[in-house]
């Protein structure tokens, strides 16, 4: 398990500079391969497929569980049998902490089905 995993989001009301690109990437080894920095490398999102709707929509709600829970919200694209789960913490235009822990939480989800 990720060590992300097991911290608690900070409330982010802006003040502070996003990571940088070397900060992200470090980040980024901690997590599935599956996410990836995307647009202007202040955005992580990650793919995940699924054998039906139905897992689809419990994925998405396991998921809003964990966003209202840390407090920190992800985009999501939610498709007949796949889901787009993206990353950015919108008060500092940029990736931060909080993002990593997210996406950690989200993984170790996805491990245990």
């Amino acid at each position: 398990m990720s060590k992300l995993a097991e911290k608690k989001c900070k409330p982010c009301e802006g003040g502070v500079e996003p990571l940088s690109p070397e900060q992200a990437d470090l980040q980024l080894a901690d997590l599935d391969p599956g996410w990836k920095r995307v647009a202007d490398g202040q955005t992580i999102e990650r793919e995940f497929e699924f054998p039906s709707f139905s897992r689809t929509i419990a994925f998405v709600n396991a998921v809003a569980w964990i966003a209202t829970v840390e407090g920190h919200h992800p985009e999501m694209l939610v498709r007949y049998r796949s889901c787009r789960v993206s990353y950015r913490t919108t008060a500092i235009d940029g990736l931060s902490e909080n993002d990593f822990i997210c996406a950690a939480k989200i993984d170790q989800l996805v491990e245990g089905t």
